[in-house]
């Protein structure tokens, strides 16, 4: 599951009885495709779903017997009528295939449970008038994703032929992604590499975790660059960093960060709130974003321009840190 509004989800608890033959084992899974025949067994094995057996996060493949308690937790299908909506979006290009927009922090990227409304796709049937959406119909323009409280570049497709194009490139990790983010203190290594595995939070179903199991989770890698850093009079530090993804897990970067004893400061899942520093949301940015666009063969670099809530947090960092 890749949410963290637990409003976004259902959950259904079954009793396995399998009445011809007490020593019947069944993969889990397809006793759920059984009870629950609206749902592919791709959709229930999917990260938007979790399964439980007694009470235990299992794999898909977990065979179940007679007397067991499976627990499947899915997301809700959202509605596939977009309703138009008169959003002020931060066009960065656009031409006759693609938008590429500058994401506000606080918006959602597409209407789900909690958010139906007043998200980018809302915006983009009012502004583009309709979009070519083939199966994505909730989802009319778009590629990728940003969390709800990540702000930067985000490109979107106008018609199915220019989506496939983009979304190739994105599944086949064609695409550079760059982002900025202010971390809680100063990591050893200014420069490096984290790989692992992400996997759900077995205690706590709305965040991701860290795992060297090789049997769990997905892999996944973030490269990191300190580019500059900040030690307060209050003898508490932080950093300036750019982060590139290899991979693109849901809450990557800001797990990564939390694994390596580096927060990113504002992150309301993964952080402690900080009293050392301004109020502050999450500071994670989607700089700037690399890609093909449809009638061109060399990658054009779409960049967001640093955020105010940057400059100002890291305007108090220069004012508040010691002097060298």
């Amino acid at each position: 599951m890749s949410s963290n509004n637990l409003e976004e989800y259902e959950t259904y608890t079954f009793k396995a009885e399998f009445t011809d033959n007490n020593s019947v084992t069944k993969r889990v899974d397809h006793f759920i495709s059984e009870q629950m025949p609206e749902y592919t067994r791709s959709r229930i094995g999917s990260e938007e779903s979790q399964l439980l057996v007694n009470g235990k996060v299992v794999k898909k493949s977990k065979k179940i017997k007679n007397g067991d308690t499976v627990t499947f937790h899915c997301k809700i299908i959202p509605s596939t009528e977009i309703l138009p909506q008169h959003i002020n979006l931060h066009f960065l290009y656009e031409d006759q295939n693609v938008i590429v927009l500058n994401k506000e922090q606080g918006m959602v990227v597409h209407p789900a449970a909690g958010n139906w409304d007043g998200t980018v796709a809302n915006g983009l049937v009012y502004y583009a008038g309709s979009l070519e959406t083939g199966n994505e119909k909730y989802r009319p323009g778009i590629v990728h994703r940003l969390d709800k409280d990540t702000s930067g570049v985000m490109i979107t497709s106008k018609n199915i032929s220019a989506h496939e194009f983009l979304s190739s490139q994105f599944k086949k990790r064609k695409t550079k992604k760059v982002y900025i983010a202010i971390i809680k203190g100063v990591p050893l290594t200014l420069k490096g590499k984290i790989e692992n595995r992400i996997v759900r939070d077995p205690g706590n179903r709305k965040k991701f975790c860290c795992t060297v199991d090789s049997d769990r989770g997905k892999p996944a890698n973030t490269e990191y660059e300190v580019l500059r850093t900040f030690t307060l009079k209050t003898g508490v530090s932080y950093s300036l960093i750019r982060l590139i993804p290899g991979t693109g897990r849901t809450h990557q970067l800001r797990v990564h960060m939390k694994s390596i004893g580096h927060p990113i400061l504002g992150d309301p899942i993964y952080s402690r709130k900080d009293t050392h520093t301004l109020p502050v949301s999450l500071m994670l940015h989607a700089l700037s974003l690399s890609i093909v666009i449809p009638g061109e063969i060399t990658y054009r670099k779409f960049t967001a321009p640093l955020p105010e809530r940057f400059k100002k947090t890291i305007n108090y960092f220069i004012q508040s840190q010691i002097q060298q």
